[in-house]
């Protein structure tokens, strides 16, 4: 406050007076003098003042400096800055350009000052949009843009952007309206935009002709791996069905060599009886066609045989006959037997049995002594014979099978039906073509016949050369009954064989008391409802069949069937011989 006051004392000492004042008076009002310690105060004020005044201009000096300093620093970031810079007036003439604008036209910078623009821009759009751009410009306060293409060095075509803004203090009211715009080089940018877009392009044309060859292949594929399922489908059926008639196969061979090692009493039907004829005329008649088929007859009158020729003379002669002899089979097996059987089905069924009606498929099956099967099983039977189907014991899945049903039975089934051993819709299911099969004593005059084919087997299976048979043996021979039929003469020549002495046949079993038995050799076996019974007169020879059937049992130690065992020494079935025995009483001690 004392400088201030100070300074106020001074401009009053030193403050000119008017002119008038000097013209009033001449001569000057002296002021009243100083003290000293008032002069060294105002000296040292002076001094501080000089100071300040000092101080201030070397700030002066050195904001200056800046201020140079930060012009030529915006000098260069103007000129030398990534875009270009350009000042227009309202009409569009260049004011001010930076470097990068004058290179960017391809002109030097001093010759594009006070030059219209629109002399660089390369097309009359361009040329037509910038007036309205920068009258757009001159009235909004807000940025403006717009796309110029411009005439570059050599003619070339320079794509820009431009940004253009109002400078702030002018109008258009004075005319001195000053435009500020920065202008982008688009060049690049937009080839390699037109290049993105022609890639793009190209990569949507390859990606489109790709999709659609993949699509082509993807449904190939897809047909592939639905014709590679299928495929898969059939080889796993087919291996299936392979697996199957392997199966089948190696059942079809057991069961093959198992009848190959076999003794069929003779190898074919031999005889010319009128009786004989007559079954053979209806084995010709069915034989071609898939009818059941039911032989009826005593055992020993060559059932199996005649369905054999049945099978033979068929359209299923390729395929195998598959003989069930129904007494042979234990009770218990029967129908694993048939059916077959899976693994585990019962105590001991260690694996997977195929059945004898599995094996047969396409084929014939011949259920021989079909009156003994258990009447548990007749009712599966019966399901087989309608529908052609079955389950193994154990299973359950439904088998089908086609076969041909050829049985046989040496008892009176009607009679069966009415005890109730049998049902009776079976029995008019198997009884579609019944033949009935005489009896050897019905056709006497085929034992010449018989007996020269037997005779000639037994001489090659025991290396004889019987040659000769006497008149009296044959006439012996056709007035006995035979009630075990052809295999009973079967086993009576065997025996004459092996005891005949030089080449004449000589039969030592006596036939002389069996000529009065007219009686039973008429009597029909259809006939009887119950066992046959024969006469007393004839005990001879049943005695004498007796020992010999037992002196062959004590031999094989009981032994019946395989190929050590009584039957096969016999010559007959396993299943005739239990006939017999249980007919002569034999039992085992």
């Amino acid at each position: 406050m004392g400088i201030d006051k100070d300074k106020s004392r001074l401009n009053a000492i030193y403050k000119p007076r008017p002119a008038a004042q000097h013209r009033i008076s001449a001569v000057p009002v002296p002021s009243p003098p100083l003290t000293k310690e008032e002069m060294q105060r105002l000296v040292q004020q002076l001094e501080i003042h000089q100071i300040e005044l000092e101080t201030q201009n070397e700030e002066l000096r050195q904001a200056r400096e800046e201020l140079e300093v930060s012009l030529n620093n915006y000098s260069e970031l103007y000129d030398f800055a990534p875009l270009g810079y350009f000042t227009f007036d309202i009409n569009g003439v260049i004011r001010q350009v930076n470097l990068t604008g004058a290179q960017l036209l391809g002109v030097a910078r001093h010759l594009l000052v006070d030059t219209p623009f629109t002399r660089y821009i390369a097309d009359a759009q361009g040329r037509e949009l910038f007036p309205r751009h920068l009258a757009s410009v001159a009235q909004n306060s807000t940025p403006q843009q717009c796309q110029i293409r411009l005439k570059g060095e050599d003619d070339s075509i320079v794509f820009t952007q431009f940004r253009s803004v109002r400078v702030d203090g002018s109008s258009k009211k004075d005319g001195h309206v000053r435009i500020f715009c920065s202008v982008v080089d688009d060049t690049i940018a937009r080839r390699l935009k037109e290049d993105l877009q022609k890639s793009h392009d190209s990569l949507e044309s390859t990606v489109s002709s790709r999709t659609g060859e993949l699509a082509g292949t993807n449904k190939l594929l897809a047909r592939e791996i639905e014709e590679r399922k299928k495929t898969e489908e059939s080889l796993q059926e087919a291996y299936s069905v392979i697996e199957r008639l392997k199966d089948r196969l190696q059942a079809e061979n057991i069961y093959l060599q198992q009848e190959a090692a076999r003794q069929y009493n003779f190898g074919e039907i031999i005889g010319q009886s009128e009786a004989l004829a007559q079954v053979m005329a209806r084995v010709e008649q069915v034989a071609p066609m898939n009818a059941t088929v039911l032989l009826q007859g005593e055992t020993g009158t060559g059932k199996g045989m005649v369905a054999r020729a049945i099978h033979n003379g068929s359209v299923r002669r390729k395929r195998p006959m598959i003989t069930v002899n129904c007494t042979a089979l234990p009770v218990t097996l029967v129908e694993s037997e048939l059916f077959g059987r899976e693994k585990g089905a019962f105590t001991g069924a260690f694996a997977r049995q195929i059945g004898r009606f599995e094996l047969a498929d396409g084929g014939t099956i011949f259920l021989d002594e079909i009156g003994d099967m258990p009447l548990e099983l007749q009712s599966k039977l019966l399901r087989v014979i309608q529908d052609g189907e079955f389950e193994r014991l154990g299973g359950n899945q439904t088998i089908k099978t086609d076969v041909r049903i050829i049985a046989a039975t040496n008892r009176n089934l009607e009679q069966e039906i009415r005890t109730g051993r049998f049902r009776e819709d079976l029995y008019y299911r198997l009884n579609v073509f019944p033949i009935l099969m005489p009896p050897l004593r019905q056709r006497s005059e085929d034992i010449p016949l018989l007996v020269d084919f037997f005779l000639a087997k037994f001489n090659k299976k025991n290396g004889r050369e019987i040659t000769t048979v006497p008149k009296e043996t044959i006439r012996a021979l056709q007035q006995y009954q035979w009630p075990g039929n052809v295999r009973e003469l079967e086993s009576v020549i065997e025996r004459a064989v092996i005891t005949s002495q030089g080449s004449t046949l000589q039969v030592l079993d006596r036939f002389d008391s069996f000529r009065s038995q007219e009686d039973a050799a008429d009597k029909s076996w259809q006939e009887a409802g119950e066992e046959r019974k024969w006469p007393e007169d004839i005990k001879t020879l049943v005695d004498l069949e007796r020992d010999h059937i037992l002196s062959v049992l004590l031999k094989t130690g009981w032994r019946i069937e395989g190929g050590s065992g009584a039957a096969v020494i016999l010559g007959i079935n396993a299943s005739t011989l239990r006939a017999r025995m249980r007919k002569l009483g034999i039992v085992r001690k």
